[in-house]
């Protein structure tokens, strides 16, 4: 009660009910609470065939994903650009924000029993694909964890929208055999793709020429080569900020 009011009155009403205050909210809430769907991906159940992995469909909302490709840069250039040499809109600021955060990574140690603190981040973002692209390999071992997210609109009248399935990622029985895959993952619609990585899961897809954006984020090891990989990351970034035609 302030002090002025007390003593024109000689005491202090009762009850004295002090004006609510505005609930704030950080950018991660914001980007949790609008963007992606941390409910769908709880619910989802680890599969192990061909390998652990968990695939979560329309992991971005579908009410924001148009919003968030629209805040995407018009990439003219092949390669993975780390996000740091690309220009974002809000939306998509506010979902890498979220990507990268404490929770999201919680839940993917808890999914795959893994102890992830500490592990640095490299994030990219890639806008084509090319004819090389797709070929059947594993990933460093430089990475702990593949996170793949596609930020590709099914939706024929939306902008940027998918228009091929030649893309589609295959998780693979074997490192010879395009053909001998258990799981195939459209890149459309926000799709989460999250595996930990190790000798044996071989992934690629059917070759495809033209636009694609995918979302790459890596939990990565402290090894001294995914240090060297990490100092790659982060002077790539510098010069494609500054020559890259994205």
């Amino acid at each position: 009660m302030p002090e002025a009011c007390i003593r024109m009155t000689g005491r202090a009403p009762w009850p004295y009910l002090p004006t609510p205050r505005p609930m704030r909210y950080s950018k991660v809430m914001l980007a949790r609470a609008d963007i992606l769907d941390f409910d769908k991906l709880k619910a989802t159940a680890v599969s192990t065939d061909p390998f652990a992995h968990i695939l979560v469909p329309a992991f971005v909302k579908p009410d924001r994903l148009r919003e968030v490709v629209s805040d995407l840069p018009d990439m003219k250039a092949r390669g993975s650009f780390p996000i740091e040499a690309v220009k974002l809109g809000p939306a998509a600021k506010s979902l890498f924000t979220s990507l990268q955060g404490e929770e999201f990574r919680a839940v993917i140690a808890e999914k795959f029993n893994l102890d992830l603190t500490g592990a640095p981040v490299m994030s990219t973002l890639r806008g084509n694909s090319g004819e090389k692209d797709g070929q059947i390999h594993t990933d460093s071992s430089a990475k702990r964890v593949t996170i793949l997210l596609y930020l590709n609109p099914s939706d024929p009248t939306a902008e940027k929208a998918w228009t091929s399935q030649s893309g589609a990622l295959r998780l693979l029985r074997d490192g010879e055999n395009l053909e001998n895959y258990a799981v195939e993952v459209p890149p459309v619609d926000g799709a989460l793709l999250v595996f930990p990585n190790g000798p044996t899961t071989w992934h690629g897809h059917k070759q495809f020429v033209g636009q694609r954006y995918v979302v790459q984020m890596n939990y990565m090891t402290t090894s001294t080569k995914a240090k060297a990989e990490m100092r790659r990351h982060h002077v790539s970034a510098f010069f494609k900020r500054i020559f890259a035609p994205v």
